[in-house]
């Protein structure tokens, strides 16, 4: 298993891009108004745009908070040893953007995306 990608929510994209490509310097792949990606030496580091979200509202998409990504060779196989585990699942696997992807919760209640490497 590696680390594939990390999704940080941000309420302002401008200043966000600005902060990690000019402050803490690395270097931008590509930006746009919703999604933006860094060039890194191994996982993507994406922004997404997000808006504030009240404090009733439960929603991990908002700005602060952080989603990784990890890549399996087999989803299947990793979907079931997560069940017998009793990890919560909120999205089994499922094709999503050209990829497998399925979606658990840490002990914390972190949502951790999981995908399937991709065969050539």
């Amino acid at each position: 298993m590696r680390v594939n990608y990390a999704i940080v929510f941000v309420s302002d994209m401008k200043r966000s891009v600005e902060f990690y490509r000019d402050v803490l310097g690395i270097p931008l792949k590509f930006e746009s108004p919703g999604w933006s990606e860094f060039v890194t030496e191994g996982a993507t580091l994406a922004l997404h745009a997000c808006k504030e979200s009240t404090p009733a509202e439960d929603n991990d998409e908002r700005p602060g908070r952080c989603r990784t990504g990890f890549e399996v060779p087999n989803l299947d196989e990793f979907h079931k040893r997560m069940v017998d585990k009793s990890v919560m699942c909120v999205q089994e696997p499922k094709e999503m953007f050209g990829a497998r992807i399925a979606q658990y919760r840490d002990p914390d209640g972190l949502q951790i995306g999981v995908g399937e490497e991709r065969r050539s």
